[in-house]
């Protein structure tokens, strides 16, 4: 602890963001480039070294967030880096894509603003790169057996790269074109720029790890062949099978997944496209869904163009401070938060009718109209009280060219085999069954991530990557000294 009145001096300063103008030309990160390291030292100084921190228990990979504030706070950049990475393959994943439970359960965050545990972590993750911390750490020698994970989002990464460094033969398979699982397709580069996964993925290749792309297990190779040939397997497919929405006119064209919208936007900043063949330029955009796949929606339908874009959120508005008594310190509270893709629809005015910058609160679709080519034109709904009842007297409608459902996910696809190929057992809610060891009912076979826990958040995923690490690689040799933070029915702090 450097400055026992850091808490009490400094007060709480963010990474600023780029004037909003600016940002929405562009699909550059929304940080200020070079802001956050003047800064970052006297944040870290506000952490008061807790005798028990519980931003350990908010996050669940454990990291040992009082250690390197303390070190940031000295500039101490490689022991830093080094307690960083003791629990975390990929912090600059977490650091910009993570809602940062550890925040709120950070203890000055009782009566105070929290510390800025999110960017301290993303500071150290990028000195760690440009000081050279983080050269590749093949194994001494390898053990002889081999493994195929499938899947190359973060739960996946992790999972190899932990097993890799172990000295297991491993090949990552990923049906995509490119690596990278949603962190690829589904997070807008103005969140993170896609040269931050590139680097992982190099010093990745430089450990071992064999990457195998464009490559659907189920499809392109067995299930059932890929077993026989690998001593182990792990699925981390993720959550990939969205939830639908039963309403009239859902088979009117211009309604479409958040993930077929997503995708193709990445990939024209991947170069693969000149234009989006779903874009919102010039079109009245409606967004289904009131999480952070949504607002990745906004952001990208504002930077396409969008003529209005609005969001709509089944739950009424959250006020702006923690209620105490429904959701008291340290759990993860539901409050009014701005993104800065709200921050952006607010400013412009995307949706000039909105409770809050672009979204309806407390809005339920009824039904989608179109016109005689069978495109959608309107999406007609109604306001809903605290238990979804429709509130007589508001029903509304609003222009819609292009709408966006962006309602979660249930569990992994079952479109390419995999699942049937294998004979898993699956739970009654679509995700893959596993037992106290990440083991599933096929011998050999372990699960991981969304594909098993159900959609839940960046951290969670690389936690359950680095603990199904460890118990494949106790199955394969008897034993394991990996880390395994958590277990497999560990859930997040909660009333």
């Amino acid at each position: 602890m450097a400055d026992p009145k850091g808490f009490m001096t400094t007060p709480r300063q963010d990474w600023p963001r780029r004037p909003v103008e600016e940002r929405v030309r562009d699909w550059d990160e929304v940080y200020v480039p070079g802001a956050l390291l003047p800064i970052i030292t006297e944040q870290a100084d506000r952490c008061m070294d807790c005798g028990i921190p519980f931003c350990h228990e908010a996050c669940p990979l454990g990291n040992l967030i009082p250690e390197w504030n303390d070190l940031v706070s000295r500039e101490d950049w490689r022991q830093a880096a080094d307690r960083l990475h003791a629990t975390n393959n990929f912090p600059e994943f977490t650091g910009r894509l993570c809602p940062a439970p550890c925040e709120a359960g950070c203890v000055l965050a009782i009566n105070q603003p929290a510390v800025t545990i999110k960017n301290v972590e993303v500071a150290v993750a990028e000195q760690a790169w440009e000081l050279g911390f983080t050269p590749p750490r093949p194994p001494d020698r390898l053990s002889g057996r081999t493994v195929a994970v499938i899947g190359s989002g973060p739960t996946g990464l992790a999972a190899a790269q932990q097993l890799t460094r172990a000295g297991h033969t491993v090949a990552v398979y990923e049906k995509d074109d490119r690596l990278g699982g949603l962190m690829r397709y589904g997070i807008p580069e103005f969140k993170m720029e896609k040269h931050h996964l590139e680097r992982r993925i190099e010093q990745m290749r430089a450990e071992g790890t064999k990457f195998r792309t464009s490559t659907a297990v189920g499809r392109d190779v067995g299930a059932a062949e890929l077993r026989t040939r690998y001593d182990a397997v792990v699925i981390a497919t993720g959550a990939t099978a969205w939830r639908e929405l039963d309403v009239p006119g859902r088979e009117l064209a211009g309604v479409q997944q958040a993930m077929e919208y997503l995708p193709l936007a990445n990939r024209v900043r991947g170069g693969d496209l000149a234009v989006s063949p779903m874009s919102a330029a010039g079109k009245h955009v409606v967004i289904v869904g009131g999480g952070d796949t949504g607002a990745d929606c906004l952001g990208t339908a504002v930077r396409e163009g969008a003529a209005s874009v609005t969001q709509l959120d089944i739950y009424a508005q959250p006020g702006g401070e923690r209620d105490e008594d429904a959701e008291p310190w340290p759990t993860y509270p539901k409050i009014y938060r701005l993104s800065a893709a709200h921050e952006e629809a607010g400013e412009l005015r995307t949706a000039p009718a909105a409770d809050a910058d672009a979204r309806l609160f407390a809005a339920s679709t009824l039904r989608f109209t179109g016109d005689a080519d069978g495109r959608v034109r309107s999406l007609h709904l109604v306001e809903v009280d605290a238990a979804r009842r429709p509130v007589e007297g508001t029903q509304r409608t609003l222009p819609a060219e292009l709408v966006l459902l962006a309602l979660g996910f249930s569990g992994p696809d079952r479109g390419d085999g995999l699942v049937e190929q294998l004979g898993l057992e699956m739970e009654p809610r679509g995700t893959v069954a596993r037992d106290a060891g990440f083991a599933t009912n096929v011998p050999g076979v372990f699960a991981a991530g969304d594909a098993a826990r159900g959609q839940s958040l960046i951290v969670w995923a690389i936690a359950e990557g680095r603990a199904v690490a460890a118990a494949v690689d106790r199955h394969l040799t008897g034993s394991s000294q990996l880390p395994a933070p958590i277990g497999p029915y560990d859930r997040p702090m909660t009333v």
